[in-house]
């Protein structure tokens, strides 16, 4: 019956990263306007499927450091009443701040409830030296490491680009990209023509142009005012040519790319982390395991990520697709060299870092927003170690 509970509790973990994680490798194309969400969610977990496959051969490391053992005693770690409570209190920790558009860390959430549990189980005797050593140094140095790896990316980026002489022109985004239209912008945002235009959810052309300028672009089934409040922030499209291709159209394939780059870091990161409950108790073979864990987060992205891909993407900071761009080099290469030495750090924070290093930069970014989230990355630890705790004394 225990293990019935902890393959079933192993699997919800998965779907509550999916739902809190998936989204974040791609936050910056839907941000930026780059694709619509449903095209960015797709892209996101078929990349993040594919990591989690490869977590197979690339990332057996990152299996033993989330097993509980050497935190607790071994005839502990590895029975399923402790692998339980460290899993479900994990889970739910994490699918509550989806639920409440929170991006915290899944990674955060276990060693949370691995605390939790084992000091329900074993009181002081838990191992606090590794704790901080393999686990916290990590988790709390990765988002810094990335602040100021997005900063000086972007910056190298926006040098490159105007040695090139790469212009940008200003726009106006509006929750999909489809089509360019030139409107002027008064000091408060758009001016009445503009708004016409996006409450008609019209393509005819505006030619009343002054010295503001900006290129609006509308979609055609917009036709609420509820949309308008949102619009005035910039986005920057990058002009001119370069072979025959476009600038921006160059740039956005490598976002796109980079987007599954890190959606694929993610999977190879995380997965290992989750099956580490299954194989400490010895259940299920690990390939087994990390596929099943894979259809679990691929569900839970499809299902339950739109709360958090709105914070990423669109909360944080206003990202042009140079921005994104830079944003998603830093964290899928910090991630997936993370993975390949066993490191276990947060994707969550790692993004988060690089966004708002960027934003810094670009002296855009919400620090409300902010705040609130670094505020639910300190509040994981101990309330995913009050669940875990709570579960094992219900449990044992």
């Amino acid at each position: 019956m225990l293990i019935m509970l902890l393959v079933f509790t192993t699997i919800f973990l998965a779907y509550s990263n999916g739902a809190n994680d998936n989204f974040k490798g791609v936050a910056t194309l839907y941000g930026s306007g780059t694709l619509s969400y449903k095209t960015a969610i797709t892209i996101a977990t078929v990349t993040t499927f594919i990591g989690s496959i490869a977590a197979i051969f690339l990332a057996q490391g990152l299996v033993a450091s989330f097993s509980g053992k050497g935190l607790v005693p071994v005839e502990i770690a590895g029975t399923a009443s402790f692998l339980i409570a460290t899993g479900l209190g994990a889970a739910i920790t994490v699918l509550l701040a989806a639920r409440l558009s929170f991006p915290i860390s899944t990674t955060h959430s276990l060693v949370g409830g691995l605390l939790g549990a084992g000091i329900a189980a074993v009181g002081m005797e838990v191992n606090f030296q590794q704790l901080g050593s393999a686990f916290f140094f990590p988790l709390l140095a990765s988002p810094f490491i990335a602040f100021s790896l997005g900063m000086i990316v972007y910056w190298l980026f926006n040098q490159t680009r105007r040695r090139l002489k790469l212009n940008k022109e200003g726009g106006i985004y509006i929750h999909e990209k489809t089509q360019l239209l030139p409107v002027n912008l008064s000091n408060n945002g758009f001016d009445s023509a503009g708004k016409t235009l996006i409450q008609q959810g019209s393509f005819h052309q505006h030619h009343d142009l002054q010295n503001k300028q900006a290129m609006l672009m509308v979609h055609p089934l917009i036709n609420t005012q509820q949309e308008v409040a949102s619009l005035n922030s910039n986005v920057n499209n990058y002009t001119g040519k370069v072979l025959g291709f476009s600038n921006q159209k160059i740039l956005d394939t490598a976002h796109i790319m980079s987007g599954a780059a890190v959606s694929f870091a993610r999977g190879l990161n995380d997965t290992p982390k989750i099956a580490g409950l299954l194989v400490a108790a010895q259940t299920l073979d690990i390939n087994i395991g990390m596929i099943a864990i894979a259809f679990g987060m691929a569900i839970g992205g499809l299902l339950n990520a739109r709360r958090v891909a709105e914070t990423m993407s669109k909360k944080i900071t206003v990202l042009n697709s140079g921005q994104g761009f830079s944003a998603n080099l830093v964290t899928s290469f910090m991630v997936i060299v993370a993975s390949k030495f066993g490191v276990p750090v947060s994707t969550t924070h790692v993004s988060v870092g690089a966004i708002f290093g960027i934003g810094m930069l670009g002296k855009k970014t919400n620090g409300k927003v902010i705040g609130s989230i670094i505020l639910s990355w300190i509040m994981t630890l101990p309330v995913a170690m009050i669940f875990s705790a709570i579960l094992y004394i219900l449990i044992a």
